[in-house]
């Protein structure tokens, strides 16, 4: 499983090299190892079906217990049918789709195949840490193929959108993790899910912001904006990240912890709330939509919503229909972009308006779209009516009274995807009055198969459904089924759930016909329901607020920078010291009569530095303090840490002498501007106690010696030769982390050296200034 993963980031470091010699054929390499993943998942569904599952374990770092864990079980199949069959799909659809000599192929290529590898680590992920990393690289995909060269200022925005929503869930959801992992005692997502962590106020917490990163990444209210801009990406992008995988990451993150979590109190009650409200403002916005792939995206936006009620309700029969539901929608929703696909590459454009006779010009894929767009709005015998009637079936089973409120819910859902979709038929293959008729090209085979392909399944899932009923059926085994389990079927009789049905065709059909009073609102919500308008505001507040903080610590003053490091040094981990540290049981005011002066000495030099009124007193008063820290390592019987510290104050005094040769003798302040300063005596004082009280601390949390040092002290003698263990470390054992801090120094001693000689350069009047100088002073006395 790894080596798929690796494999497909390998692949896509190489398809810009590839694409030089195969153009826009370097998609149909991509195409390969998506194709193999897929096989290989096909090789394995007997073992899953049989309640089996494929486990892999790398260790990446042991010390610490960070692996990659990877399982395959049937959530993680059902995902990659639609990441690695559909980005097959994509891939050699994009063959057709993008010009041959178009520049951004081989960058295309590379992203899709390297968001495809992402997305199967992410479905593959039984690691919390593993999952994270992968859910981050889609979203860097993501922000990429969306901003694709970024000539656009759409682009631009939509892109940043996309990262900075999906990104502030990320986060929240990586803190989720850690909590839940804490909680749990361990980071494997199956061990939690077998052994979830008692309620509490902390598994609460974690929850919600798992479900924060979840909402965010799969567009739920208040955050799905993202999803319709990010349509202006091209549209096999839109067709695979947008429809088929990537927004469904947040949908399976849900249904991956839901058989652990769907009794807590957070989980389900946010679920269903947002998730309904995400579908009706979804469904609702996308009835006044003129551009088709914007109409489709809002349908997604509210497809999404049906799915994460259906994956977070926690029951066998809303289970089995959120696994057909899943398929379903990733079938149907790949069709109807890849077929607005088609149509804008042939006609030019997407908008319903410009649109008319397509019927009648491209048959075949309005069979394909009609396909597509029927099930989507739950008509039988189509793949979509089998998980709408099992989605009404199990929130009546219960007949507890807020199913029924989330029933009520779906059923209105349901008719506005109805009505959408009637609307995007209506809109794509329709004949406007008044309105040419499209002379378009007829597609090529290429471009009319990619789209097919998901058609003719969804036709033949809905009416072999048995083909499916296995696959269901095995996901919803974590919930207890009953006495009579449901199973996926056309026909199952006169009954409510068919009458619902039947209910949401009619009033989709209904909304359609009366399209031009539906219309004339505009799509208009209340300002509380436009999230837009409030990521906009948000955007523009973190904006002043940043401008004012700059303003304020960013001022160019030296004391400022170091005021706020050293605050910052002590309520942060001065904090931590302070009230979970111990001072060690045994203290001694000095080892040696001796120190006392030296202490005495190096005390009354720093007191006297600040009260330095020349720069070169304070300079050498600043020297007295780090000789005398020498002379403490003398004395503590450390002679080469001593002539190290006293070589450093040597060096650093003669690069003063050098630089204070530049500047007034005396310091200089300007009276206008003079501060109080106990605050700066406060900040001072309190950094050094909480250095000494760290000091105490630490020398006394030591209990036993570690092994790193044990290992240099044995090594020494035979190893390196040598007696001095420091020295062994440094020269032997550290070898590399000298060459790089004596790198470092060099590097700085250049940097000052050219800053010195050009500052130098600078000031040197040239030869023409040299005689031009004394005549113009004559002319001035004259």
């Amino acid at each position: 499983m790894l080596l798929l993963v690796t494999a497909h980031l390998v692949l896509a470091a190489l398809l810009p090299t590839v694409s030089r010699w195969l153009g826009r054929w370097a998609f149909a390499v991509g195409a390969i190892l998506p194709a193999v993943s897929l096989g290989w998942a096909l090789t394995s569904l007997t073992e899953v079906l049989a309640g089996g599952t494929v486990d892999e374990s790398v260790a990446w770092a042991p010390v610490l217990g960070l692996t990659f864990t990877l399982r395959l079980d049937i959530l993680s199949l059902l995902m990659i049918f639609l990441v690695s069959g559909v980005g097959v799909l994509i891939l050699c659809y994009c063959v057709y789709y993008f010009k041959p000599d178009a520049q951004s192929n081989s960058r295309t290529s590379a992203l899709l195949v390297a968001f495809a590898g992402a997305m199967l680590g992410l479905v593959l992920a039984d690691d919390l840490f593993t999952l994270y990393i992968f859910w981050e690289l889609t979203t860097v995909c993501s922000f990429l193929l969306v901003g694709q060269d970024g000539n656009t200022k759409q682009q631009r925005r939509s892109s940043i959108q996309a990262l900075l929503v999906t990104v502030l869930g990320g986060l929240s959801m990586l803190l989720g993790f850690v909590l839940l992992g804490e909680q749990a005692g361990t980071y494997r997502i199956s061990e939690i899910v077998a052994s979830p962590p008692a309620a509490g106020a902390l598994t609460s917490t974690a929850l919600v912001l798992i479900l924060l990163g979840a909402f965010t990444k799969s567009a739920q209210v208040p955050f799905h904006t993202w999803l319709p801009g990010a349509m202006v990406a091209p549209t096999p992008v839109s067709a695979y990240l947008h429809a088929a995988s990537m927004v469904k990451a947040g949908v399976y993150l849900v249904a991956r912890l839901s058989p652990a979590f769907s009794d807590h109190t957070p989980w389900w009650p946010l679920i269903a709330t947002l998730g309904i409200w995400t579908m009706l403002i979804g469904g609702y916005r996308a009835l006044f939509e003129r551009d088709l792939k914007t109409l489709l995206a809002y349908g997604t936006v509210s497809q999404l919503g049906f799915l994460m009620v259906l994956m977070g309700a926690g029951s066998h029969t809303v289970a089995m229909a959120g696994a057909t539901m899943l398929i379903a929608h990733g079938l149907f929703k790949s069709t109807l972009f890849l077929v607005v696909g088609i149509i804008d590459h042939q006609a030019g454009t997407r908008n319903i308006d410009e649109l008319s006779g397509i019927r009648r010009r491209f048959p075949v894929l309005t069979v394909i779209g009609a396909i597509g767009a029927l099930s989507m709005a739950g008509i039988p015998p189509l793949f979509g009516f089998l998980g709408k009637e099992a989605a009404f079936e199990g929130f009546l089973e219960s007949g507890t009274t807020g199913d029924l409120v989330v029933l009520v819910g779906l059923v209105l859902g349901s008719a506005l995807t109805a009505a959408y979709s009637f609307r995007f038929l209506w809109g794509a293959f329709g004949t406007k009055p008044g309105v040419e008729d499209s002379s378009a090209p007829k597609p090529s085979l290429g471009l009319m198969v990619p789209a097919a392909v998901p058609a003719a399944l969804t036709l033949l899932l809905g009416v072999v459904a048995s083909l499916f009923n296995a696959l269901a059926t095995t996901y919803a085994k974590p919930y207890p089924a009953g006495d009579h389990p449901y199973y996926l079927a056309l026909w199952h009789g006169f009954s409510l759930p068919l009458l619902l049905s039947a209910v949401v065709v009619a009033s989709g059909v209904g909304l359609h016909l009366a399209r031009d009073r539906v219309v004339r609102l505009g799509g208009w919500l209340p300002d509380f329901l436009q999230a837009q308008p409030g990521y906009e505001r948000t955007v523009a507040g973190l904006d002043t607020v940043s401008y004012a903080v700059t303003g304020r610590f960013q001022a160019g003053s030296l004391p400022t920078y170091l005021a706020i490091i050293l605050l910052t040094f002590v309520l942060v981990p001065g904090s931590a010291v302070l009230t979970g540290g111990s001072m060690p049981e045994e203290l001694r005011l000095w080892d040696s009569a001796v120190q006392v002066p030296v202490a005495i000495l190096v005390l009354t030099a720093a007191i006297a530095v600040t009260m330095a009124k020349r720069r070169m007193t304070a300079v050498i008063l600043t020297g007295v303090v780090g000789y005398g820290i020498g002379a403490f390592f003398v004395l503590d019987g450390g002679p080469d840490l001593a002539l190290a510290q006293f070589l450093v104050e040597t060096l650093t005094l003669v690069a003063f002498v050098f630089v204070l040769r530049r500047l007034p003798s005396r310091f200089t302040q300007v009276e206008s501007t003079r501060s109080p300063r106990w605050p700066k005596v406060a900040v001072s004082v309190a950094a050094g106690a909480l250095v000494a009280v760290s000091a105490l601390v630490f020398s006394g949390a030591r209990q036993a010696p570690p092994e790193a040092s044990e290992g240099f002290v044995e090594a020494a003698p035979e190893g390196a030769h040598a007696n001095n263990v420091v020295n062994a470390i440094l020269v032997d054992f550290r070898a590399f982390d000298t060459v790089g801090e004596i790198s470092v120094l060099a590097v700085a001693a250049t940097g000052v050296a050219s800053l010195i000689l050009a500052t130098r350069r600078a000031r040197r009047p040239s030869a023409a200034e040299e005689t031009e100088g004394p005549r113009k002073s004559r002319e001035v006395r004259k």
